[in-house]
């Protein structure tokens, strides 16, 4: 059993995006993320700094625009005027969000060029159909990862398990464009175990900790665990429990150091190709 180095593949990202924005300086573009923050959640608080530190490790400047106890209508309001900031080339709304505030609703209001993290329900349309679009950067990481790894995926019998707008659903929408046939599952599927055992790759992002046993996966199996789900002990698990798993897949992503590292980099790559439109 082979655990998947995340961390690794973002380097190798992180240093192909580090080269690309330093020639965007020079040509006299500074490629800009900004980060909207509508909460003060500290789960939230941390993973900004953690994006602000790995921009600035790259070259890309990342503007945090922090609101206080907004409403929706402030929300969309100040994504209209990042989206109408010709400085800003990439745009990322955090959540929590303000009580009844969906998150199609506000990404709405992000323009699709500059929305590097797919939460504008138009850039699922145009991935859904196939045409060029920023997928939503962890569904993207959940590809870039199997790709790097070199597995392949053309005719692969692949399970999802999860059916979000932010991962499932897009990640499901990636491996069919590489020509993999793909069954999505979610908490209605009958017999979960019956369906993931016949996949060579499965992806679980359910936000359960150690939801996938090994009685769900097949021997050999490519496993993308997805979750990241706090512990008592201020650490982070998985939604795959890897200490049974691992003696039955052939390779898996550890939870942390897995898809998380993978995801912040493409977040990066994303803003300095828009920066290059």
């Amino acid at each position: 059993m082979t655990l998947i180095d995340g961390r690794a593949i973002a380097a190798a990202i992180t240093a192909e995006v580090t080269e690309t924005a330093a020639k965007l300086r020079e040509s006299g573009t500074a490629p800009t993320l900004a980060v909207l923050v509508p909460t003060d959640d500290d789960a939230t608080a941390w993973y900004v700094r953690s994006i602000e530190r790995a921009a600035k490790k790259v070259g890309v400047d990342c503007r945090v625009v922090q609101l206080e106890k907004p409403t929706g209508e402030d929300v969309t309001r100040e994504l209209d005027k990042l989206s109408a900031d010709p400085s800003v080339h990439g745009i990322i709304c955090q959540t929590p969000l303000p009580e009844g505030v969906t998150l199609d609703h506000v990404g709405a209001h992000i323009d699709p060029a500059k929305d590097v993290d797919g939460a504008n329900p138009v850039s699922l349309g145009r991935l859904t159909a196939g045409l060029p679009t920023y997928a939503p950067a962890t569904a993207a990481a959940v590809l870039e990862i199997l790709k790097r790894e070199q597995v392949a995926l053309s005719g692969a019998q692949v399970a999802v398990v999860g059916r979000s707008t932010i991962v499932g659903k897009p990640a499901a929408l990636l491996l069919l464009g590489e020509h993999a046939t793909v069954t999505v599952c979610h908490s209605r599927t009958k017999d979960l175990a019956a369906v993931t055992k016949t996949a060579d790759v499965l992806v679980v992002a359910v936000g359960r900790a150690h939801f996938i046993g090994a009685d769900h996966v097949k021997p050999g199996a490519v496993v993308i665990d997805v979750g990241t789900n706090p512990t008592p002990e201020g650490g982070l698990v998985g939604d795959v429990d890897q200490a049974t798993v691992q003696e039955i897949a052939g390779s898996i992503t550890p939870v942390p150091g897995g898809v998380g590292p993978v995801t912040t980099s493409l977040l990066l790559r994303h803003t300095v190709t828009a920066a290059q439109s």
